[in-house]
């Protein structure tokens, strides 16, 4: 059964600017240099309710699949740099897993 995980980053108020140029200079094309981009559901920054927020939504084929992605993620050189560059901006992470209910459609 396929797994989600929503990643909920809280930003700095004034440096959501830096973090949009850390992830368009080198986040995302470290993601998709590795092909870790083949989980990723999407991106998005909050516009209503908590502002300041980057969410990704990524899906797994289980938890095995979720924690090899991870790990070799954090493994990847270029990914590491950016996250270098992003963890000042940010001051907090949220992780949640989810389990797609069973009715409706599914990314």
């Amino acid at each position: 059964m396929a797994i989600y995980e929503l990643r909920t980053y809280q930003v700095t108020v004034g440096k959501m600017k830096d973090a949009v140029e850390a992830y368009s200079q080198k986040g995302w094309p470290a993601l998709k240099k590795g092909g870790f981009d083949k989980k990723l559901v999407g991106y998005f920054i909050s516009d209503t309710g908590p502002l300041h927020q980057i969410v990704h939504l990524w899906k797994f084929d289980d938890d095995a699949d979720r924690r090899n992605h991870w790990n070799s993620l954090f493994a990847n050189d270029d990914f590491m740099d950016f996250a270098g560059d992003l963890r000042p901006l940010l001051l907090s992470q949220q992780n949640q897993l989810l389990n797609a209910a069973p009715w409706g459609p599914h990314p």
